[in-house]
């Protein structure tokens, strides 16, 4: 077992210091609870970047593990190598906060959280969505069944772009297309919202460049339109693409339909980051949330402070492998 866990601020050791991990890095940085004690890339000039004053610059995860004084590494590298990376570090002793997804398919996922159990280790994975203002206001308003009973849902993401790397059109280095780099927070989303009542069936269209395509071909998709129903008769309805002609950098929302009323989650003017909350009842509705709301860094934070005060297994984890099977039966059903 690693030492105690520190508090104030917690030494904190960062692999992959991209974009994302950068941006998680400072928003922890400026939380107060956390530092960049260690700082590893395969890109040295980028890790240098990166690193503060006094952090060590250094270039694997094997040396990382090697450094005793960390209370924890985050990890934020390509998709294919979060598994074994984080099945690595936790072996190795420490609590781990990984980018999403955790893995390219169910069973690397579940062989994280199983190595986190085994370990008694905190792992947490950058669901980031479930920590916006304005998701926490709906969720409040769902447990209060202040729209009654929700039995529908239809969820999209559409990026106009698409991702700028290489390894994101390779299955076997990402897993899959807009799915699992999309459509995985709307499904986290809407099943989190559902108290994630059982799944029941799983079924999907999947495209590439408009060509109807099945998981698994060795292609990975830009555009999928999926339906997933869960128990006591609630029906999703999701899509997600990339590089959609959508008339805006993007179009992202996930509206709640219940027995007496309605809760709409929409990005605003087309921004990644701006989200606004309405309640619609009828042909009127109640604008509950407008940004701004800095959220990007809050799953972090929020795994930050759960290991200031205890390092141990966190149950809650295991929703990350019930997303996973469905993303997998999204492929599978395609």
């Amino acid at each position: 077992m690693r030492a105690q866990v520190r508090v104030n601020p917690l030494r904190l050791g960062f692999l992959g210091v991209g974009w994302i991990g950068r941006n998680r890095m400072n928003s922890l940085v400026s939380s107060g609870i956390g530092y960049p004690a260690a700082v590893a890339d395969v890109s040295r000039e980028s890790a240098v970047a990166a690193a503060r004053e006094d952090s060590l610059v250094l270039g694997s995860l094997e040396e990382l593990v090697g450094c005793d004084d960390l209370d924890g590494i985050v990890i934020a590298t390509p998709s294919a190598l979060h598994a074994h990376q984080a099945v690595k570090a936790l072996e190795s002793g420490f609590p781990v906060f990984c980018q999403k997804p955790l893995g390219r398919n169910a069973e690397e996922v579940r062989g994280v959280v199983g190595a986190a159990r085994k370990g008694d280790l905190l792992l947490g994975v950058d669901m980031s969505y479930r920590f916006m203002e304005p998701v926490r206001i709906a969720r409040g308003l769902l447990e209060r069944k202040a729209i009654g009973k929700v039995y529908a849902v239809d969820a999209f993401f559409h990026n106009a772009y698409g991702p700028d790397k290489a390894w994101f059109y390779d299955p076997e280095l990402s897993g899959g297309g807009c799915v699992i780099d999309l459509g995985i927070h709307l499904v986290d989303l809407a099943l989190w919202f559902s108290g994630f009542a059982p799944v029941k069936d799983v079924k999907s269209c999947l495209y590439r460049q408009g060509k109807r395509i099945r998981g698994g071909c060795g292609e990975v998709e830009d555009y999928a339109s999926v339906g997933i129903d869960l128990g006591d008769d609630v029906h999703i309805n999701m899509a997600c693409s990339w590089k959609l002609p959508a008339g805006c950098d993007a179009l992202i929302g996930m509206t709640l339909y219940g027995t007496e009323g309605a809760l709409s989650l929409q990005n605003v003017n087309g921004s990644f980051y701006d989200f606004s909350l309405t309640e619609n009842r009828g042909t009127g509705k109640e604008v509950l949330f407008m940004p701004p709301d800095p959220w990007g860094g809050r799953a972090l934070i929020d795994w930050a402070q759960k290991l200031s005060k205890s390092g141990s297994f966190d149950e809650s984890i295991e929703d990350v492998s019930v997303v996973a099977d469905v993303l997998d039966a999204v492929y599978l059903n395609s």
